[in-house]
């Protein structure tokens, strides 16, 4: 089992994005390099449908969301993390 993490973007995605984005990328890499991250990603249009993101547990994804600069800073105005069966799995 997977855990989906689902960010609704703040108002104001387009100030604040910018400000904290390499503060996000340093976040999320440590993750990626250990295989907890899977995929991460906005939606077509971030304003307006937010963005995801992969783990391969709902502890790597509860711990990564606890710390991002966009949780901490408001970039992202809310969030929620579910479990989810990958049923094309390796």
């Amino acid at each position: 089992m997977k855990a989906v993490v689902f960010y609704e973007s703040a108002d104001d995605l387009a100030e604040k994005a910018p400000q904290h984005f390499a503060a996000h990328v340093a976040r999320y890499q440590p993750y990626i390099d250990r295989g907890d991250l899977v995929m991460i990603g906005t939606f077509a249009d971030p304003q307006e449908n937010g963005s995801m993101a992969i783990f391969t547990t709902r502890e790597a994804a509860e711990q990564f969301v606890a710390n991002d600069p966009f949780v901490l800073h408001g970039v992202v105005k809310s969030h929620r993390i579910l479990d989810w069966n990958e049923s094309l799995a390796k």
